[in-house]
């Protein structure tokens, strides 16, 4: 595993993009884990799979490691993240778990679009890397969501681990990733919502075999 990158989260804690291959292909497909510090599959599922395999892809293992320890929704700032991109709807409470702009809630898009260490951080990786394909790992929906030009890529997900895939989580996100890259960056983004009622083991061999699939999108 090759560290690329790293940022200190507000704890300290180490936010890091690393390369489980021996080159950076032309074309990167990125994955990203624990947007939310309560969903913490994503942080297991993609070191198990760096333990195991030599992959092209590139990775973010924990984006949000401060909420990880504490096993909090939200980062050290009380920032749902997955609310906290420079969107055109950021900041707009539009209904059930929306509730963008009370920083009382775990909905919270915090004091500004972009305002966290931890988006900041995502935004320039993209910038940088320009991935041309990004797959992020939440709970507990099991659903392929989908956002951007990615419906062909979910639906083959779809297969690969037997959840639908879906264009909508069915309710309003202001701030999202998916929003910010899919909607109004043309980026394929896939965000796996995962099954957290069973044990984490038992996602292993779906979920390594998508990102074998999406590895074939890089060059």
């Amino acid at each position: 595993m090759n560290i690329l990158k790293s940022v200190s989260s507000k704890e300290g804690r180490s936010i890091e993009l690393v390369s489980g291959g021996r080159r950076l292909p032309d074309s990167l497909v990125l994955v990203v884990g624990v947007f939310h510090g309560d969903e913490p599959q994503g942080d297991y599922l993609i070191r198990k799979y760096l333990d195991k395999k030599v992959s092209d892809l590139l990775f973010i293992p924990c984006l949000n490691p401060d909420g990880m320890s504490v096993n909090k929704r939200v980062n050290s700032n009380g920032v749902d993240l997955n609310r906290n991109f420079p969107t055109k709807n950021w900041g707009k409470n539009e209904g059930e778990n929306a509730t963008c702009d009370d920083a009382n809630t775990s909905y919270y898009g915090g004091e500004a679009p972009g305002s966290e260490i931890e988006t900041k951080f995502l935004i320039d990786i993209i910038d940088e890397y320009k991935p041309r394909l990004i797959l992020t790992l939440h709970s507990p929906y099991c659903v392929v969501n989908y956002d951007g030009p990615a419906r062909d890529v979910a639906e083959r997900i779809s297969k690969i681990i037997d959840y639908p895939a879906e264009g909508s989580i069915g309710y309003p996100t202001p701030g999202s990733f998916g929003t910010y890259c899919g909607v109004e960056r043309n980026i394929p983004v896939i965000t796996l919502e995962l099954d957290e009622k069973i044990p984490v083991e038992n996602l292993v061999q779906p979920v390594f075999e998508i990102f074998d699939y999406i590895a074939r999108f890089s060059d």
